[in-house]
């Protein structure tokens, strides 16, 4: 019982420490070769939208709207894909303590 104790107080640190990593992170989501840029943190909040002036068109609103959208889809992917990176080795020891996935 001791030893699963210990198993699990370094599970939690080390998913502290995964947290806290993504936190800091940030990944950046790009559309339209580069035209519009999202930033996030890791954690999947925006941090900055930058649009090339080039794609800034106002007879069609709607195409500069799909990059901006399309580069935010991106940009959450790559907050997927980091903290399955970061978060899965930590979550995958966790099954047997019948502990939620993330």
């Amino acid at each position: 019982m001791q030893q699963m104790l210990k198993q699990a107080q370094k599970m939690q640190q080390q998913i502290a420490q995964a947290q806290a990593e993504l936190a800091e992170a940030e990944v950046t989501g790009t559309a339209g070769g580069g035209l519009v840029t999202a930033t996030l943190s890791g954690a999947g909040e925006i941090k900055s939208i930058k649009i090339d002036p080039k794609a800034v068109d106002p007879e069609d609103v709607e195409t500069l709207e799909d990059l901006v959208l399309a580069a935010l889809h991106n940009a959450t992917a790559a907050v997927r894909e980091l903290t399955d990176q970061k978060m899965g080795p930590v979550a995958g020891g966790m099954g047997g303590l019948g502990l939620p996935g993330f």
